[in-house]
């Protein structure tokens, strides 16, 4: 099995610091113990337990090693809808969702969602994580929380929202997890249910990063943002006006997608440019990050909207066409149009659209997680001879996301390689 291999402590830097600290304590503790020697036999011995400490590095394989969107699947962090409570009906909250769910939030607002709902979406996600057992891929899980639990800065108070889509906090890139700033208030504390998962990748190898945490003051949001209809979303979106504003970094870990060494970012209501240009300045120079948009009255989460499944293949929402496509196009990408979802009208997305029938999981270049319901884009994925493995998560979706949102990749047997030029 091919893993990357990593180093404790990191760099080729930190590995030669390692091995001369290791020289020179070696060499200290042979002339303490020659300087010493009527000392007791106890300080002897922790003399000698203290130069033992002082040791090469070792090498190990990397818990933590993906690259893309679609290399065989070995680990994965699936999220939790165990006490999910609806965010309050705050301007950000308002920018991000739509004008028929505006009274469950002002009703629901800082509330358990719907019991009954919840507890089927439990349920179905448990039954995913059997499969993707089933499957071969080892599941991992963040801690459940009291996500009631109101919580003060200087800048904002809040209760909590959930634990359930690991997408949207955070980002492997090749050894490193990144974890995003977030944008809404009522996700700030959302870290701390998968701070002991990310501590012990850490101890196993791993790179970890947080980026700055933003205050989220007043001032990074637009508190007049004038949204009535679809119609001011189109016309704010095409001038480039979002809730958010350039006050400090922010971005959700879900407006990024990775090929390799090109990662593809949309601005969106919750990812700001100065947030894009962080992680461009972390990112570089290995990797190179692309700004590509849409034609999309609410932007937020690029993976229903620009899904990479494979080397050179994505699917784009016909609903929300790609103003770069030309670009992929010209790079011999194959850009595939998905088939209108087939979830019922009536049915319940309090913060997402029926495009989650697109934000599928790729096990492999030829497994893909994919709704039961969703039978077109089932054939549509035969055509293209990649095998479905169907699951139903349709109350699970109400919480805002898909396959891909309930999930991050930790780990995925492949290498680092150019898919974009």
């Amino acid at each position: 099995m091919l893993r990357v291999r990593c180093l404790r402590g990191g760099s080729r830097g930190a590995e030669a610091a390692h091995l001369i600290a290791a020289m020179l304590g070696r060499s200290v503790t042979g002339w303490v113990q020659r300087a010493l020697q009527s000392t007791s036999s106890a300080a002897a011995a922790q003399s000698h337990d203290a130069a033992d400490h002082v040791t090469e590095p070792m090498e190990q394989e990397c818990p933590v090693c993906s690259h893309n969107e679609w290399d065989p699947l070995e680990e994965v962090i699936v999220g939790r809808a165990e006490n999910a409570h609806v965010p309050p009906f705050t301007v950000e909250v308002k920018a991000n969702t739509y004008a028929k769910y505006w009274p469950f939030y002002m009703k629901h607002g800082g509330q358990s969602f719907p019991a009954d709902h919840l507890k089927k979406s439990v349920a179905e996600i448990e039954e995913m994580c059997n499969i993707l057992r089933h499957e071969g891929v080892n599941v991992r899980r963040p801690e459940p929380m009291d996500w009631s639990m109101e919580y003060k800065t200087p800048d904002f108070e809040s209760p909590g929202m959930y634990a359930a889509m690991p997408r949207d906090i955070l980002l492997v890139v090749g050894n490193e997890i990144i974890e995003a700033p977030m944008a809404w208030r009522a996700r700030f504390f959302e870290y701390r249910a998968y701070r002991p998962l990310i501590k012990e990748y850490f101890r196993n190898g791993a790179k970890w990063t947080t980026a700055p945490k933003p205050t989220m003051a007043d001032e990074l949001y637009d508190q007049d943002y004038p949204i009535r209809t679809v119609e001011d979303r189109h016309k704010l979106a095409a001038e480039g006006k979002f809730v958010t504003t350039e006050h400090e970094p922010c971005f959700d870990a879900a407006d990024f997608i990775r090929a390799g060494r090109d990662i593809f970012v949309q601005r969106s209501q919750v990812t700001n440019y100065m947030g894009i240009e962080w992680m461009r300045r972390h990112l570089a120079p290995d990797y190179k990050v692309h700004i590509i948009s849409f034609k999309d009255p609410n932007p937020m989460h690029i993976d229903a909207t620009f899904n990479i499944i494979g080397p050179g293949l994505v699917l784009s929402n016909p609903d929300r066409p790609c103003h770069q496509v030309d670009m992929f196009h010209k790079a011999g990408w194959s850009v595939v149009k998905p088939p209108t979802p087939l979830i019922p009208d009536d049915h319940p997305l309090w913060m997402s659209s029926k495009w989650l029938s697109m934000n599928v999981l790729m096990l492999d270049e030829k497994r893909v997680m994919v709704d039961a319901n969703e039978v077109t884009i089932q054939k549509m994925f035969e055509s293209l001879g990649i095998k479905s493995v169907k699951v139903n998560i349709r109350h699970a979706n109400s919480l805002g996301g898909g396959f891909h949102c309930w999930t991050t990749d930790i780990r995925r047997r492949g290498t680092l390689q150019s898919y974009f030029h």
